[in-house]
């Protein structure tokens, strides 16, 4: 996918016109790029229309409007777009309660290297997590990591000709059973790659 630049984003004026349709339009597009995992831990695969929503959001709430600034921001995300042989996305777990939400972040440490997205006869998908920092400590994880998913070109191919997408968690304390992605996020994530020719 290619990267953002100035010209993909509306100006402070223009964004605060288009802002309530724009917002509706990503949130119906977001819908097929979550993957639930059980009812406290969801990831959320990004692209250029989630990351351009982001960017444009940083700029409305800090009101940047200079040139810096906006490549600035423009930096900042760019990296989370997924190049076409991989996936970005966000992992977050989700507990409302506080309490709860402390205790089984200290129970949960490790999680996020333990999620696995596996493709039909191909194996599971390499995941790389917080490759940006260090997001647990030797108490607990965070509530929320950063995941990149490489896939060899097999892998990419596979999905093309139709193969099924399966995720599970080997976590012992939030363990997930393997089952199969929903078709609507998995062709979603399918648009996404492309086969490296060689």
């Amino acid at each position: 996918m290619p990267h953002l630049t100035r010209s993909d984003l509306w100006s402070l004026e223009q964004y605060s016109e288009q802002r309530e349709s724009f917002r509706a339009e990503v949130l119906a597009h977001k819908n097929n790029r979550r993957l639930s995992l059980g009812e406290n831990a969801r990831i959320y695969f990004e692209d250029t229309v989630t990351i351009r929503y982001q960017i444009q959001e940083m700029l409305r709430i800090e009101k940047i409007f200079e040139v810096a600034g906006i490549e600035e921001e423009l930096a900042a995300y760019n990296p989370l777009i997924p190049d076409g042989t991989n996936w970005k996305a966000t992992f977050m777990i989700e507990f409302g309660d506080p309490a709860e939400r402390a205790q089984r972040l200290r129970e949960m440490r490790g999680i996020e290297n333990c999620i696995n997205i596996e493709i039909e006869g191909q194996g599971v998908v390499q995941v790389i997590a917080d490759e940006d920092l260090e997001r647990e400590t030797e108490e607990k994880t965070s509530a929320v990591h950063f995941m990149r998913f490489e896939l060899s070109n097999e892998q990419i191919a596979a999905l093309k000709d139709g193969a099924k997408l399966f995720a599970s968690v080997e976590h012992a304390a939030y363990p997930i059973a393997r089952f199969e992605v929903a078709q609507t996020t998995r062709d979603a994530l399918v648009r996404d790659l492309v086969l490296v020719s060689h």
